[in-house]
């Protein structure tokens, strides 16, 4: 069980004193297929200062500098939108981080991440706003990122789930897919997810219900923490005048059960993240009983019990999941309006592969280049231009 915010705006920021001038700050990206890694680089971001505004990249911009999104943009505002640490959303925004854009939104600083962001034609797109002395840079979070996560996409294994199932497809896939020759990602620097309590306690912020709050529990594999996860809640945070939701994650083992081929994509750990980091939830139970068990709901004292439009799969013993509180008469089936699930996102990545494979070499193809110009231009000797 873990506790988390209430979905309030900035609960990451300090307050400002009477008369102080809040200290604003401004990242962008593309933020596409948002997982736990963008939301750590933002919780940091938004613990410099006290209001944070991300820009978002149009799907037009992406294509021209990286290749072609799996999210549109709309899709991927909201996304961002939904992340906790985030006061405002930028749509469109420039793919090169300008003065003028910093400016346009009394943004003190800007914060990326400590990997490398070029343009189209390979120049670093922060290099304005690093001479202007504008620039702040936060750690990258080891052993994810969206090149890693498509790749586990494209492959028909559970290897991620636990290194002794490890296949030689995923081993060489592992060893090659978006990494450079050292044999870390340029990127990411790591193929590990390595998870720490520390993480989660940054992650989650620790409120217990209060009086007068409706305690609404909610269940599921959230893999891949995305835009229809991000409705369902939304609506169901709509439920209550003051709702203190509770998400329960299933065992990686308990998804495989119900939802079969190589699935979960994200271990229970990168799910509890993901999940934690969305505004709309307030606590986290890891690894949560397939079945609502009348011990569960007095354990939480749950007022409501809410599932989307997907399907119902019964559990191991032919038994309905939901039976205990539809017996109590407070369960509840949300219609969120969307209909984007995780075999869709796979869908598009399948559809998609060659573009997305030609994407990841491109960018690795771009960053090698620039890395290798800069140790050139570091190896030259003072005073000695060409």
């Amino acid at each position: 069980m873990i506790r988390n915010g209430h979905g309030e705006v900035g609960a990451a920021g300090r307050r400002v004193p009477a008369g102080q001038r809040a200290v604003r700050v401004w990242c962008d990206g593309c933020y596409d297929m948002v997982h736990y890694g963008h939301s750590n680089q933002l919780r940091q971001a938004r613990a410099m200062g006290d209001y944070l505004i991300v820009g978002v990249h149009t799907d037009e911009e992406i294509a021209k500098h990286k290749g072609p999104p799996v999210f549109t943009q709309e899709e991927r505002y909201k996304m961002v939108q939904a992340i906790k640490w985030v006061d405002e959303v930028v749509p469109a925004a420039p793919y090169v981080t300008t003065l003028e854009t910093l400016d346009k939104f009394n943004c003190d600083f800007c914060v990326h991440g400590n990997d490398i962001t070029l343009t189209v034609d390979g120049r670093d797109t922060y290099e304005e706003v690093k001479q202007a002395g504008r620039y702040r840079e936060c750690k990258r979070t080891q052993g994810v990122s969206t090149t890693d996560l498509v790749g586990r996409m494209l492959l028909v294994t559970k290897a991620h789930h636990s290194s002794q199932e490890m296949s030689s497809e995923y081993r060489e896939y592992a060893d090659s897919f978006g990494k450079c020759p050292g044999g870390q990602s340029p990127w990411t620097g790591v193929s590990q997810f390595l998870q720490t309590s520390q993480k989660i306690i940054q992650f989650a912020s620790g409120k217990e219900p209060q009086p007068g709050e409706t305690v609404i529990y909610v269940a599921g594999a959230f893999d891949l923490f995305h835009i229809g996860h991000v409705d369902f809640l939304e609506e169901v945070h709509k439920l209550a005048k003051r709702p203190y939701i509770i998400a329960g994650l299933h065992f990686d083992q308990e998804v495989n059960r119900y939802k079969g081929k190589n699935y979960p994509i994200m271990n229970l750990h990168e799910r509890t993240l993901s999940v934690l980091a969305c505004r709309y939830v307030s606590e986290v139970v890891i690894g949560a009983p397939y079945s609502v068990t009348a011990e569960l709901l007095s354990h939480f004292k749950v007022d409501l019990v809410c599932h989307g439009k997907t399907e119902i799969v019964p559990d191991r013993d032919g038994s309905d999941p939901y039976q205990e509180p539809k017996r109590r008469g407070i369960f509840r089936q949300i219609d969120s309006g969307s209909d984007l699930t995780t075999d869709l996102i796979v869908q598009r990545i399948i559809k998609n592969r060659l573009e997305y494979e030609a994407r990841n070499q491109k960018k690795e193809a771009k960053e090698l280049a620039f890395l290798e110009a800069r140790r050139q231009q570091e190896a030259q000797p003072a005073g000695e231009t060409d």
